[in-house]
């Protein structure tokens, strides 16, 4: 059964994570501390124009300013609109600086990089998200095939949706009914107009809504038929949840329930190492292989290893199963690390194309149960296949981690003799250089001790010939490769200090990562709005319809129900048997086909001996007409009467099944009226064409 778990116990993160029995498949942890800013939705003011890159830079109340482009500007946001419009449009013939408008964050910042702003707002509701200023963007989500897609563009048609708005069903609007959709829809455009009006208040910049939290989105992201439980720590979040499911989602409110247990609730269900495995660089796999994730500026590359994976019975058949096994786990991993962009994944080589095939195939369905847009490409020649994900969330390592103040983020350093000879260079350039009359260098303690025993020649040399003195100094709280070399000239150097007074310019907190301090979060000008209350959902009338015509005997079981009526009501059980989550009665009813089948053969066997004996005896009685009067009273009287009393059963029992068509009976039972005279006649000429035995 899968299962929602959310761990709030620690103030300074929560965690939520789906698990499938023990399994974990997906994973969301946010950090109290930082701000959430994707999603909101902010009242800006335009900074500087860029025609060069077709963008503006905006002041959203961050501090950094955001990346506004130019096609991400809507027309109603235009300062001045064009005569002609055909002529071609230019930023800044269309927006003026310090303008206001509202914007809403597409991405989060990362590193270097501000927030990509737009101006097409979008508010996601329980099953619809609303376009406001966008109408061309209405439409079914793509995961929504089939017939469920055409029964929602019919449904769609009939939604009362504003002027110059778009609506979007998303994939838990499936099997809701007109007013449940219409609810959510007049929730949402209440909301956009508490949105309008909190904007006209105030001057930018600042917060007009911010998007829910992080256990309300899980819930309306991540709930659906198929999740049995949803378990929390703490009694806090348990009515926050709890009354957002009773507003929004009240059939679903008997599985939210709250874990009181002493075991912590991730250590119940075992996932506390799993969770750990998506901060390592590499992943075990079950077999003995691995994944080597490694994550740069532009992609994310993976290796897979076979390592100690040796099953299969040739290198291609070892190959094979470690790569299928892999695809799965890569796929999981990046869920579980919300991995974003430019994915390159090197395999393990495989000469077969069938097996690549097989690889690509694994790939693609490991990743239907991804709620990111993902684009996948082929395996290529050298082995490599490059592939696309959306980044919905910041990534685990960017939100859990910092960069490695000793490597910089490379994960190799220099050792201690590289270090060593790379600074006697750099000193021996600087001693090059005139009107320097003395060299500091503030050394870690394993390279000064180095430099001074092993290349104390070395550097006496370079005293002597450039006539500089060279001073190392030991810092006991530097690490490598770290290091620096000062130039004194003459008119600087202080009297009479002593080489142990001289204090490092160096401090420990310049080691650390470079975190600047989060400003204090903004209050949200509009509140979440109430929605109204709504009944208990149930499934629409044309879902319902639709479903009984699809579980409702087709064509052929009728026609072999019209036949054979004891066959067609096996077919009928043995199909309600086979359908998804009733798998109980399958072994029951496949015991009853299969003893039915002997007992019908068993009987076929007797009444066989039972005619054999009763031929026989009339062929003593009456050895002239044996043959004729056999053949006509076995098969003319029995044959038809036993048919005649089966279809008569038939009709008599019950009503006739769903869907059923009277004419359609009608003209079966003239067909097979007809087929026994034919056969009849034909009997009876080949009796009278056959010599009587004397």
């Amino acid at each position: 059964m899968k299962r929602m778990l959310i761990n709030a116990t620690h103030d300074e993160e929560l965690r939520i994570a789906l698990v499938d029995g023990q399994k974990l498949y997906d994973l969301d942890i946010e950090s109290r501390g930082r701000e959430q800013k994707r999603s909101n939705i902010y009242k800006a003011r335009i900074t500087r124009l860029e025609p060069s890159l077709e963008a503006a830079f905006v002041d959203f109340g961050s501090g950094r300013h955001g990346f506004l482009p130019f096609k991400q500007i809507s027309q109603e946001c235009y300062s001045t609109q064009a005569s002609n419009p055909q002529d071609q449009m230019n930023i800044q013939d269309r927006m003026q600086e310090g303008q206001e408008l509202i914007v809403q964050v597409v991405k989060e910042e990362r590193s270097n990089k501000g927030a990509a702003l737009t101006t097409f707002c979008s508010l996601a509701g329980r099953y619809l998200v609303l376009t406001p200023n966008n109408p061309r963007t209405g439409g079914i989500s793509r995961k929504i095939e089939g017939d469920d897609r055409d029964l929602l563009k019919e449904m769609l048609s009939q939604l009362n949706i504003p002027d110059n708005m778009g609506v979007i069903v998303r994939t838990a609007g499936v099997e809701r009914n007109i007013e449940e959709l219409q609810w959510d829809l007049d929730y949402l455009v209440r909301l956009y107009e508490e949105i309008t009006t909190a904007a006209q208040t105030r001057e930018a910049p600042f917060l007009i809504y911010q998007d829910n939290d992080v256990i309300t989105r899980a819930i309306r992201d991540y709930m659906r038929d198929d999740i049995g439980e949803v378990l929390l720590d703490t009694q806090e979040s348990f009515t926050q949840a709890k009354k957002f499911i009773n507003q929004v989602m009240p059939r679903f409110k008997s599985r939210c329930m709250f874990y009181e247990d002493d075991m912590p609730l991730f250590s119940r269900y075992q996932i506390e190492r799993q969770i750990e495995s998506a901060f390592q660089r590499e992943v075990r796999l079950p077999s003995g292989g691995s994944l080597i994730i490694d994550q740069t500026e532009a992609l994310v590359a993976i290796d897979i290893n076979s390592a100690r994976a040796t099953r299969g019975a040739d290198i291609e058949e070892t190959a094979l199963n470690t790569n299928l096994e892999a695809a799965e786990e890569i796929c999981r991993h990046l869920r579980l690390r919300d991995i974003g962009g430019l994915v390159v994944i090197d395999f393990i080589d495989m000469s077969s194309i069938k097996n690549q095939r097989l690889v690509e195939q694994q790939m693609y369905d490991s990743l239907k149960v991804d709620r990111a847009r993902i684009q996948t490409g082929k395996i290529s020649n050298f082995g490599l296949m490059e592939m696309s994900r959306q980044r919905l969330r910041p990534s685990l390592g960017e939100t859990s981690g910092v960069v490695c103040p000793r490597c910089s983020g490379l994960g190799t350093i220099k050792d201690i003799r590289s270090s060593a000879l790379a600074i006697i260079r750099l000193i021996e350039e600087e001693a090059l250089k005139e009107s320097d009359t003395l060299i500091r260098a503030f050394l870690p303690v394993s390279v000064a001790s180095f430099l001074i025993n092993e290349k104390r020649t070395l550097l006496a040399e370079i005293e002597q010939q450039n006539s500089v003195r060279v001073l190392l100094l030991p810092d006991p709280q530097m690490v490598t490769p770290h290091y620096k070399v000062e130039r004194i000239r003459a008119q600087d150097v202080g009297a009479g200090e002593a080489s142990y007074e001289i204090n490092s310019p160096v401090k420990p907190e310049d080691y650390s990562a470079d975190r600047v301090a989060p400003p204090s979060p903004q209050k949200a000008a509009v509140k979440a709005v109430v929605p109204t209350s709504m009944a208990a959902m149930k499934p629409s009338r044309k879902w319902q319809k639709r479903t009984s015509q699809r579980t409702g005997p087709g064509w052929f079981s009728r026609v072999i129900g019209a036949l054979f009526g004891s066959s067609a009501q096996k077919t009928d059980a043995r199909t309600r048997a086979r359908r998804p989550g009733d798998n109980r009665n399958r072994g029951n009813i496949r015991n009853a086909d299969r003893s039915g089948k002997n007992d019908r053969g068993n009987a076929q066997r007797r009444s066989g001996r039972q005619g054999g004996r009763n031929n026989q005896s009339g062929n003593r009685d009456n050895p002239g007409r044996s043959d004729n009067k056999s053949s006509e009273g076995s098969n003319t009287p029995t044959d038809s009467s036993h048919d005649k009393s089966s279809l008569g059963e038939k009709r008599n029992d019950g009503p006739p099944p769903p869907g059923s068509d009277e004419p359609l009976k009608e003209n079966l039972d003239k067909r097979n009226r007809g087929n026994r005279q034919r056969s009849k006649q034909k009997r009876r000429s080949q009796v009278q064409d056959s010599p009587v035995e004397t």
